[in-house]
């Protein structure tokens, strides 16, 4: 396949083939698809709230489908028989990608996180306290195994 030496993302190389170029309305149409649910996923991420996030990776899931369709459409014309395995593979992926979404978006649905926005000096002094209590039983337990393994010492040295 043309281009498939270069690092790009999932649809594009397939699009640098030679079968495209008289197919350029389905190029224009699987390229941006395919990029979309990176770029949703990141503009989701970057807003700071849950419901934004999740909002922006249904929009993402919607430019995998629209990938996935464009993929199926192609794996039934004649121009693109010789890219069968290719096409496959990337439907087998949009998929395993799709799936990967709806379970993120379940673990944000079903979760009291608000988003980064949401984390004020109050929100984190929960967390702060928990990690400075962790931290100061976890010195206790050392400096307690210290204390025994000093005293056992002391006592084989007694006995010798």
């Amino acid at each position: 396949m043309e281009g498939s030496n270069r690092i790009c993302p999932a649809g594009i190389c397939l699009t640098a083939n030679k079968a495209f170029r008289p197919h350029r309305s389905l190029r224009n149409q699987l390229e941006p698809a395919a990029v979309s649910v990176s770029n949703n996923i990141a503009d989701g991420f970057e807003r700071g709230t849950t419901n934004d996030l999740l909002t922006f990776l249904y929009i993402a899931r919607g430019s995998c489908g629209e990938a996935r369709s464009m993929l199926c459409l192609l794996d039934v014309l004649a121009a693109f028989t010789d890219l069968k395995s290719e096409i496959s593979d990337l439907r087998s992926r949009a998929e395993s990608i799709s799936r990967q979404l709806r379970a993120w978006a379940n673990s944000l649905q079903n979760s009291d996180i608000r988003g980064q926005r949401y984390l004020t000096e109050k929100a984190r002094r929960p967390a702060r306290i928990a990690k400075e209590r962790e931290e100061f039983i976890a010195e206790l337990w050392r400096v307690q195994n210290e204390s025994i393994a000093r005293s056992a010492k002391t006592a084989r040295d007694d006995t010798e």
